[in-house]
């Protein structure tokens, strides 16, 4: 190893891999919440009397708050210490979680979703971040990215099984209150086992117009795409929406060209390595994010599947996800260049997905779909874990927060297009089916129920034909873009405490 990149890595933490298990809990908390409530929510809104035109805003309250936050999150977690911010952001998911398990009525509901999102935009870039700073050794690095990866990716299909559970079991409510105890648990031990570098921390002044345009530039995004999904694409509050996105963006990266302490610097986004990561993971999620609500869709309403026993059926894919993350990334990536992880991991995970166009009603689980649901983990998984280390590649640590931000921004927006953009897909598709057969179908009887059904299962193989060219799209960004060697043993962030200047970690050749 060269002098140099000796004297950049600084001494690795003693509690490092204690602090990981508290970083690990949270963010499968977060990761959790995204889908956990989904299948509490038809008993919610029958009990708090949510009406049907409403019952979407439990869902799209949490994403607009998260979404449009999280740039604001990150760099609160440079400027105020990212421990601070970390244990802030559990205690503040706990009470808003004990606020929405408690609701007794739609306002309290909305209102507890909003602040879980906010909290959250506090706490997952935080997480991230810490992860950075605190694991410099490019092997170890590897390691806990590989379990970080294998949770960020494999945390949503573990909501569907909880969710399931406890709906079932117990009671809506407990979707809720599951989070108490482990935030709780994470921050108690974050508190006491995690020590933030020295000097690590961005000192600059808050950007107040860089805040306020990106969150409202992302808030309207974000409701643009979910709005679509309910209202339609031609919609006028949609078109709105998106215009007004589009100009508070434009303006929010004309004020960063400008100011002094910009909220998201320029060379965070431009540099191509991060950027190809931001973008190919967005679009990975895209496909994803659709692919959970039609799966979930089709066991349980074409194959009659209990919660329960839908949740149980995403297994494989999170037994794939596990194995891509922590055998697969984690022990190559030390060893090859991450393009080479990721756009093959991406291609494997296509694989899966065109594996999933054959789904007709008669389908056999175990024929097509389970080997379908590994090929997706083990691909995803292989991708994510070294995009989430890229992510803070050659980053200054005072930047550490706000680049961590952006691969969840990136998720949570590619989350949002993926729900809208697909389900309008599969809904022009199942429409234009019904249409084709609809003799068949006011025949009444088995014979239109079957029709309804394979309308259902036309809609989604449509949509999941976009997604598999999705995700060939990832593939080949994440080849042509990025472009950085194996990690030394340097680690891909920096140490210092400049706030203005990147300084580059040199990737060793061996």
């Amino acid at each position: 190893m060269s002098k140099t990149a000796a004297s950049l890595a600084p001494a690795a933490d003693p509690s490092r891999w204690k602090a990981l298990v508290f970083i690990a809990l949270a963010q499968l908390m977060v990761v959790l919440d995204a889908t956990i409530v989904n299948i509490a929510l038809p008993s919610a809104q029958t009990d708090l009397g949510i009406s049907d035109g409403n019952r979407q805003w439990v869902i799209t309250a949490y994403a607009l708050a998260f979404g449009g936050l999280l740039l604001f999150g990150g760099r609160i977690a440079d400027k105020w210490g990212r421990k601070n911010a970390f244990v802030v952001g559990l205690i503040g998911f706990a009470l808003a979680s004990a606020l929405g398990g408690a609701a007794n009525g739609e306002a309290m509901m909305l209102g507890a979703r909003a602040l879980q999102g906010a909290f959250g935009a506090l706490l997952a870039p935080a997480a991230l971040s810490l992860l950075a700073v605190m694991f410099t050794d490019a092997k170890e690095r590897a390691k806990a990215f590989g379990i970080y990866g294998a949770i960020a990716g494999g945390g949503g299909a573990v909501g569907l099984i909880l969710g399931g559970f406890l709906t079932e079991y117990l009671n809506w409510r407990w979707t809720f209150f599951v989070n108490i105890p482990f935030a709780i648990v994470a921050a108690v031990g974050a508190w006491m086992v995690i020590r933030e570098p020295a000097g690590s921390r961005n000192r600059a002044p808050l950007d107040i117009p860089g805040v306020i345009l990106s969150t409202t530039g992302l808030v309207a995004l974000v409701y643009g795409f979910t709005r679509a999904e309910s209202a339609g694409w031609s919609d006028a509050l949609t078109v709105t929406m998106f215009v007004a996105s589009a100009l508070l963006l434009a303006a929010f990266v004309l004020v960063e060209s400008k100011v002094k302490s910009p909220l998201l610097p320029l060379r965070v986004l431009l540099e191509r390595n991060r950027g190809g990561v931001y973008l190919s993971l967005g679009l990975a999620v895209i496909s994803m994010f659709g692919l959970f609500l039609f799966l979930t869709y089709y066991l349980q309403v074409v194959k009659g599947f209990s919660p329960v026993k839908t949740g149980f059926a995403f297994l494989p894919m999170i037994a794939g996800m596990i194995t891509g993350s922590t055998q697969i990334g984690a022990r190559l990536m030390t060893r090859v260049p991450p393009r080479l992880l990721m756009g093959p991991g991406f291609l494997v995970a296509g694989l899966g997905m065109l594996l999933l166009t054959q789904l007709e009603v008669g389908s056999s689980y175990p024929a097509l779909i389970l080997p379908a649901q590994l090929l997706l983990g083990l691909g995803m998984g292989t991708a994510f874990m070294p995009a989430m280390s890229l992510a803070t590649h050659g980053v200054n640590p005072a930047d550490a927060g706000v680049a961590s931000a952006m691969v969840n921004t990136s998720q949570q927006v590619g989350g949002a297009i993926g729900t809208a953009l697909l389900n309008t897909i599969a809904a022009s598709a199942t429409t234009a089916y019904l249409t084709d057969h609809a003799a068949e179908a006011a025949a009444g009887g088995p014979a239109a129920q079957l029709i309804q059904a394979q309308a259902m299962v036309e809609g989604y193989s449509s949509a999941i034909w976009w997604a598999v060219g999705i995700l060939a799209a990832s593939s080949a960004i994440a080849l042509t873009l990025i472009n950085t060697g194996r990690p030394g043993a340097g680690g891909p962030v920096a140490s210092g405490s400049a706030a203005d200047a990147e300084i580059k970690v040199p990737v060793i050749a061996h």
